[in-house]
């Protein structure tokens, strides 16, 4: 009696452990940035060496789902198949560059009030489903850091959209344009539009592709 209780216990301790050891899918669901951040040097590449390297790697199971071009509305009409069908523990948003930036270049973007509309519905799908869902807000549509970018206004008012979406809905924010005009601050010197933490005012370079990582990183492990 004494042997079938401590297999029994052993079988339950292994059960608990194994269960405890599941990895959480991660699903990155967002426009160009994030279809460039599955690539060698993309920033989810970067965040799945960072967790392996913190010992955390076993924890994850990272995947993207970024299409170029992409406005929230996109991603809404796309969320089931790109994004339901994987069945994710965790989804993180990074839309709202191209709702703000084609306004100017080909007068194709979203108004804000159809933006957190949109944004919304997204999250409404996710959380029905119980799934952790992680706002960002968009990053940078230049880099200039005496807000002389054409788009500054625009942006700041979709980041301040999304803040509020996070926590009415709450959401785990993942403040990118904070982070990366606060990384301006101190590393841009020159006032440069771009070459800092993009290549093109919008697109992440390699210091940009860690800084994202490491934000990333921080919301999904704490540290």
């Amino acid at each position: 009696m004494k042997k079938f209780l401590i297999a029994a216990v052993a079988i339950i301790s292994l059960s608990a452990f194994t269960t405890f050891q599941k990895k959480q899918k991660v699903v990155f669901f967002g426009d160009s940035i994030t279809q460039a951040g599955v690539k060698e040097k993309g920033y989810i590449t970067v965040l799945a060496d960072l967790l392996s390297k913190s010992g955390a790697g076993a924890n994850f199971e990272l995947s993207g789902a970024g299409v170029s071009g992409n406005k929230v509305y996109d991603l809404y009409l796309r969320i089931e198949e790109d994004v339901m069908a994987k069945s994710p523990d965790v989804v993180i948003i990074w839309v709202g560059v191209n709702d703000v930036w084609h306004k100017q270049s080909s007068g194709t973007g979203t108004d804000a009030d159809k933006f957190e509309r949109f944004y919304n519905a997204i999250i409404k799908k996710l959380q029905a489903k119980n799934i952790n869902v992680m706002l960002c807000t968009p990053a940078a549509i230049g880099e200039r850091t005496d807000f002389t970018n054409q788009l500054d206004g625009d942006l700041n008012r979709y980041s301040t959209i999304i803040r509020n979406i996070a926590s009415k809905t709450n959401c785990k924010l993942i403040d990118l344009r904070r982070v990366f005009l606060d990384y301006n601050l101190k590393n841009n010197a020159e006032n440069k539009e771009s070459g800092i933490l993009t290549t093109d005012r919008v697109h992440l370079n390699d210091a940009g592709n860690l800084v994202v990582a490491q934000e990333m990183m921080k919301a999904l492990t704490g540290k």
